[in-house]
């Protein structure tokens, strides 16, 4: 997957058959990124992640890889979401479990790749 910054869309992926557009934007472009790094809104079907500024004082050394960290993030949720178990079950709202597949969700598929199980 290409990462398109500041403000431009990424082509659309499916979830569960659902198209959700992702975006990669400025935290005081889009109001809702306020006190997040970024969300998903089901109900316009878009995931929109935080583009961090790059060379501030203080920021992590390596801002693409937080970038993609938290759009694994909002992907988790928007499946959950599509699944209908985001608003049905309170571990699917959980942040620290969604946090938990968003991190381990790469070493899973390496592990399947390796195992030929996918």
């Amino acid at each position: 997957m290409t990462f398109t910054k500041i403000g431009e869309a990424l082509d659309k992926i499916s979830v569960l058959g659902t198209d959700y557009t992702v975006h990669f934007i400025p935290e005081g472009e889009e109001t809702r990124l306020k006190d997040c790094d970024g969300f998903c809104d089901e109900t316009t079907k878009e995931i929109v992640v935080e583009n961090y500024k790059r060379g501030e004082m203080g920021s992590k050394g390596n801002l693409e890889l937080q970038e993609q960290k938290n759009l694994r993030h909002e992907i988790i949720h928007a499946f959950l979401f599509e699944s209908g178990l985001a608003e049905n079950s309170e571990w699917a709202q959980n942040e620290e479990m969604v946090d938990w597949i968003a991190k381990q969700g790469p070493k899973l598929i390496k592990a399947w790749q390796e195992a030929g199980a996918l």
